[in-house]
């Protein structure tokens, strides 16, 4: 079997999930459950990032210790990735001692035994929202342009790592396309940032200061987050000790991330891998971000979603369907309950939940009898066409458009036959439907996948019969809140 190694960000625990990391996590297990459809063998990670002064700061704020407060956290990523149904094989932690800090700790003795670390004073204006030192040029009204705070003067003693020595062979890399940055227009950025020129990045911090790994050989020193965080991809799978899964799973297939973290993933990361020996991630995918009402989602303004409130109130698929169907898949959104609403009940409740009514209006007045795929076989075949293409290219919400266009299809169809005036077509008009909606019901598991379930149990057959004919469709059994339709 061909596989298939994918990867979220691992957001910090300095906070709750909130509805920006639902979606990436969300647009991932869309990939992983697709590829796992194509019969290869798939391996999904998702975790949290644990260490850094952000963290710190937010532990001393709530009154516990760092250690206590990123269980608590991490704890609710945890239960985020069951609340969303995701297919993760793994959830790994950066606090982990057994599993990440050994392969830290090779990184780093590595990278020095390639003289790639140095030590040297440093000033600079550091960012403790980007966990990075940001220079003068990039300060927006002396504030960070992400985190609208301006960032502390720090004067240190710090480890260096040679960024800047792997920047040509990053370059080409990307112009040879054997590490592709998608949308093309986040691959020009990274370009661009190579091109104006990117300096040898501080590697760690003082231990007085900041909370995670000490550095080996000197204790006065704690790892950089990121160069604790990046490394979770391949820690994971075993790298320290070099197992079977490593060699079998490594190259990442796909990193999906935020373009907030863009430059750490598409600089900082491979530098890294190319200092040790390693090969490059094949893909890092980069969505945007979520905003509320038109405005930046943010806690100072409280209109942080929270994504455990939104599926206690609208239900699991109906969130995925929200996110993936309404949100640019590589560009910035926009949340509304209206906007929200109006998906839920134009999509889900009009549009399958209305086939699926139809449908079993009448299975129950006709029997059964073999269709003529030609009818409809067309129209399958370019929906699947269609799909597949949006889906190799990331684009989320145009492969949910062909799967409702087939929908779209299906009404047009029934009205074509008039199934209610011309009973001698009547059977056959309804097998076809089954044909087409056995289509719709694969091409939307990986996107909704207990919808796809329940359709599926509700549509099957047997001895020519539907298995369940007692059932009433009530909503189409979809499992979502028909309160507000």
């Amino acid at each position: 079997m061909e596989k298939f190694y994918i990867t979220t960000s691992i957001p910090y625990t300095n906070a709750p999930p909130h509805i920006g990391f639902a979606l990436e996590v969300i647009q991932a297990d869309v990939l992983a459950r697709w590829h796992k459809a194509l019969e290869e063998d798939v391996y999904f990670l998702t975790g949290t990032d644990e260490h850094g002064l952000k963290i710190k700061k937010a532990a001393e704020k709530a009154g516990k210790s760092p250690k206590e407060f990123t269980d608590e956290i991490s704890a609710k990523f945890k239960e985020l990735s069951s609340l969303l149904n995701l297919c993760n094989n793994d959830f790994i932690r950066t606090t982990d001692e057994k599993r990440h800090w050994p392969a830290v700790k090779k990184i780093w003795l590595k990278l020095r035994e390639k003289e790639d670390i140095y030590k040297k004073e440093y000033k600079g204006y550091y960012c403790s929202g980007c966990e990075a030192f940001i220079t003068e040029k990039d300060l927006e009204d002396n504030k960070c342009p992400i985190h609208k705070e301006e960032p502390e003067l720090i004067e240190e003693e710090n480890y260096f790592f040679k960024l800047s020595k792997y920047l040509p062979q990053i370059e080409k890399k990307i112009k040879d396309n054997e590490l592709e940055i998608i949308p093309k227009t986040r691959e020009n950025e990274v370009l661009g940032y190579i091109k104006t020129g990117f300096g040898d990045v501080s590697f760690s911090r003082s231990k007085e200061k900041y909370w995670g790994f000490p550095v080996p050989d000197d204790d006065s020193q704690i790892i950089y987050v990121w160069g604790d965080a990046l490394p979770n991809y391949i820690s994971a799978i075993g790298y320290a000790e070099e197992t079977e899964q490593f060699k079998k799973y490594w190259p990442a297939d796909v990193h999906c991330i935020g373009k907030d973290i863009l430059k750490f993933h598409a600089l900082i990361w491979p530098a890294m891998l190319l200092s040790l020996g390693i090969d490059l991630p094949k893909k890092i995918f980069v969505h945007g971000f979520i905003g509320v009402n038109g405005q930046k989602m943010s806690k100072s303004l409280g209109n942080v979603v929270d994504p455990f409130e939104l599926v206690k109130k609208y239900g699991t698929d109906a969130v995925r369907y929200y996110l993936l169907r309404e949100i640019p898949s590589a560009g910035d959104g926009d949340f509304t309950y209206e906007k929200f609403e109006q998906r839920y009940n134009s999509d889900l409740a009009s549009g399958i939940g209305n086939l699926l009514a139809r449908v079993r209006t009448m299975a129950g007045n006709v029997g059964f009898k073999n269709g003529n795929i030609k009818d409809v076989e067309p129209e399958i075949i370019k929906t699947q066409e269609t799909y597949k293409k949006a889906l190799e290219e990331f684009k989320f919400n145009e492969a949910l458009k062909s799967i409702w266009d087939l929908i779209s299809f299906c009404d047009r169809y029934i009205e074509r036959e008039k199934p209610w005036e011309r009973q001698e077509n009547s059977a056959k008009t309804l097998d076809n439907l089954l044909i087409v909606l056995d289509n719709i019901v694969e091409l939307l598991e990986p996107f909704l996948p207990e919808t796809s379930e329940k359709i599926k149990k509700e549509i099957a057959r047997k001895n020519n019969k539907f298995s369940n004919p007692k059932s009433e469709v009530l909503f189409l059994r979809l499992g979502l809140d028909n309160t507000i339709c």
